[in-house]
C-alpha cells in the first residue's frame, strides 16, 4: 500500500482500493498506524493520503547492475518484511543455500543484535540484510571474521563520502560514540572445515523519532553525517563490493593482513577504557591493539591482557 503513495501528490483511499482490489476500509485500517514505523503520512479529508518524504525502496536489480564485475559473486533477494535476516538466511544455509546468498529486508521487525540485543530498523531509513559466506575452513580458523566485515564497512562509507565514522571493537562502527551500525556474525559447520557464516548487517541510514526513543544507547544515522548519500540500493551494493574483496582477503590470509588497516579506524586505540566482565566484574585499561585473530589487547600496571570476542563489552573511561 506504502508503495502506491508518493510524497508529491495526494491519492484517495478510493484510488488505492481500486488498484489493490480490497476495501476502503482496509486502506484506512493499514494506514491508520504508520507513525509506529517512523512513516509520517499527511492525511486531507476528500484527497486521500500523501508520504511526508518520500521512500526509496531496496530495488534487487539496481543492486546487481551497481554491483559490476562482482555481480557473479552474489545472489541478491529483496523481501519485503521479515523477523530477521540472519535467522531466514541461517535456516536456508543449513538446506544448502549458495556461496554469496544475500538477503536484504525492507522492514525487519525482529532484528537481533550481539548479546541478545534488539537492532530497531525504519522502514526505508535502514539497511538490514545478511550475506552467507562459505569458508574452506573450519569455524575455529574465522576469529577475527567480524572485524574484518568492519574493515569492508569502512571502505564502503569512506567510497559514499562518509570519512568520520570508527570502529568499535569487536562488531560495531560509531560516530562520536553514537552507533552507527552493527554487525551480527553467526557460524555454522564443522571446527575443522568446511564453515559457513552469515554476516548481518544493521545501518542508520535516518531514523525516525519513534526508532530513536526504542534505541537503548546514543545512535547516529548517514544523514546527519552526509549530504547527497548514494541510495539505499547503491549503498548496498557498495557494502557488499567491499565485503566481496575482504572476505576473500580474509579467507586467504586471515584477520593479520587487516590487522592494520582495522586499527586506523578503531575509536579506542590508545585510549583508556572500561572493560565489563559477563561475571558483572570491570577491567580497566588501555587498549594497546588487537592481535591477529581479533582478541583486544588492553594494558594496565600488571601488564597486557587479552580479551576476546562475545566475552566484554567496552566503555570509554578512565
Amino acid at each position: 500500500m506504502l508503495r502506491q503513495l508518493s510524497s508529491n501528490a495526494f491519492r484517495s483511499g478510493e484510488e488505492i482500493a481500486q488498484q489493490l482490489n480490497i476495501s476502503r476500509a482496509s486502506v484506512w485500517q493499514a494506514l491508520r498506524d504508520m507513525d509506529r514505523h517512523g512513516i509520517k503520512l499527511f492525511r486531507l479529508p476528500g484527497r486521500g493520503y500523501r508520504l511526508a518524504e518520500p521512500l526509496h525502496w531496496l530495488d534487487a536489480e539496481a543492486v546487481r547492475a551497481a554491483l559490476g564485475d562482482k555481480a557473479s559473486l552474489i545472489d541478491v533477494e529483496v523481501v519485503e518484511t521479515a523477523l530477521s535476516s540472519n535467522s531466514i538466511l541461517m535456516q536456508k544455509a543449513a538446506l544448502g543455500a549458495k556461496h554469496g546468498s544475500c538477503l536484504a529486508v525492507e522492514l525487519q521487525t525482529g532484528g537481533r543484535g550481539r548479546r541478545g540485543r534488539t537492532w530497531h530498523a525504519t522502514l526505508g531509513g535502514s539497511l538490514t540484510f545478511s550475506l552467507l559466506w562459505r569458508f574452506t575452513r573450519g569455524a575455529s580458523c574465522l576469529s577475527g571474521l567480524s572485524l574484518a566485515v568492519g574493515v569492508a564497512l569502512m571502505r564502503a562509507l569512506h567510497h559514499a563520502g562518509v570519512s568520520t565514522a570508527r570502529l568499535k571493537w569487536p562488531n560495531d562502527v560509531l560516530h562520536e560514540n553514537r552507533k552507527l551500525a552493527g554487525i551480527l556474525i553467526e557460524l555454522q559447520g564443522d571446527m575443522l572445515g568446511p564453515s559457513a557464516a552469515v554476516i548481518g548487517i544493521g545501518l542508520n541510514l535516518k531514523l525516525s523519532e519513534q526508532a530513536r526513543t526504542n534505541i537503548d544507547q546514543p545512535a547516529t544515522d548517514l544523514a546527519a553525517l552526509a549530504s547527497n548519500l548514494p541510495s539505499r540500493s547503491q549503498l548496498l551494493a557498495l557494502i557488499l563490493y567491499h565485503l566481496s574483496d575482504v572476505l576473500q582477503q580474509f579467507e586467504a590470509q586471515g584477520f593479520v593482513a587487516l590487522r592494520e588497516e582495522w586499527t586506523r579506524h578503531h575509536a579506542y586505540h590508545r585510549q583508556p577504557v572500561r572493560i565489563l566482565m559477563p561475571d558483572g566484574s570491570t577491567h580497566h585499561g588501555t587498549v594497546s591493539g588487537v592481535t591477529g585473530d581479533g582478541a583486544l589487547l588492553v594494558c594496565d600496571q600488571d601488564g597486557e591482557h587479552r580479551f576476546t570476542a562475545g566475552e566484554v563489552s567496552m566503555r570509554s573511561g578512565a
